[in-house]
């Protein structure tokens, strides 16, 4: 599978486990929602900082949400 749609899959998925709305997790970034929804699409990449920053807020590795690691 492409690595942007696991990204987008993996950050979908910790998201809803942390019962957020996408707009809640663009406003943190300070994108808007339209394009946060466009990452968890798999469509667009996002900065190395704001990947860093993600596992970080979620308490994963980057290579977890790389998807080149299934362990959180």
């Amino acid at each position: 599978m492409e690595t942007l749609k696991i990204l987008g899959e993996r950050l979908r998925l910790l998201r809803k486990e942390k019962r957020q709305r996408q707009i809640d997790i663009a406003e943190i970034l300070g994108i808007t929602q339209a394009h946060y929804q466009r990452v968890e699409k798999g469509k667009i990449n996002i900065p190395t900082l704001t990947l860093c920053f993600l596992a970080d807020y979620y308490g994963v590795s980057t290579d977890y949400l790389l998807g080149r690691s299934d362990e959180r």
